[in-house]
This record gives C-alpha cells, structure tokens and sequence, in this order.
C-alpha cells in the first residue's frame, strides 16, 4: 500500500527538481527505480525516459515566459544530441558495475561541484 503512494511523491519530487535545477530528477529516479528493483540499466534509461517529458515541459515554460531563447541553447544542441545518441548506444554494452560506479562518481563531482561554486 506504500508503494501506491510512493511513486506519485518522488515524480512530484523530481519534477520539482527538475523544474528548479534545469536537471536533477533522475539522480533521484535512478536510485529510487534501483531500490525498487530494475537493474541498473534498465533505472537509467527509464530515468531518461521519465525525465525526457519533464525536461520538454519545463523548456517550453521557460521559452514562453522568457527566460531563454531557443538560440541560448543552439549551439549546444547537436553537441548534445551526439552525445545522447553515443550515451545510449554504449549503455547496453558497459558492465552494470562500472555504470553504477560512474553515475556515482558523477554524482560526487556534481555535489563537489555545487558546494563550491
């Protein structure tokens, strides 16, 4: 019965997150959806498929309400797009190991990086 409540509370939570931070929500998906069971593979493309409507919504509320411009990020689209495309090819090849050791890693970097800036 938890869990029926649970799931409802952190998509609240990480769009939230999401919504504030620009990004986020699926460093806190990715742990939740591996607690929950899914291997870790299977947690980081279900976070990107989680996050990818929020990311959408929440640009379009930002373009509308003018705080960006769809050419602020331009130059970073193809650049990012390649990398999403390598990203996701390489996820089903690399050990589940050394996946779950890198997203920590990178969440350590991003909290080192956060706390000193």
């Amino acid at each position: 019965m938890l869990k029926k409540y649970v799931y409802p509370i952190i998509a609240v939570l990480a769009g939230v997150i999401n919504g504030l931070l620009g990004a986020g929500g699926g460093m806190l998906i990715v742990p939740i959806l591996k607690k929950y069971g899914l291997d870790q593979r299977a947690t980081h493309a279900t976070s990107i498929c989680i996050i990818l409507p929020i990311c959408i919504l929440s640009a379009i509320i930002y373009l509308v309400n003018g705080k960006v411009t769809f050419y602020d990020a331009l130059p970073y689209l193809p650049f990012s797009i390649l990398g999403s495309i390598i990203g996701s090819l390489i996820l089903s090849k690399i050990n589940e190991e050394l996946l779950r050791k890198l997203f920590g890693g990178f969440m350590l970097w991003a909290a080192v990086q956060l706390l000193f800036r």
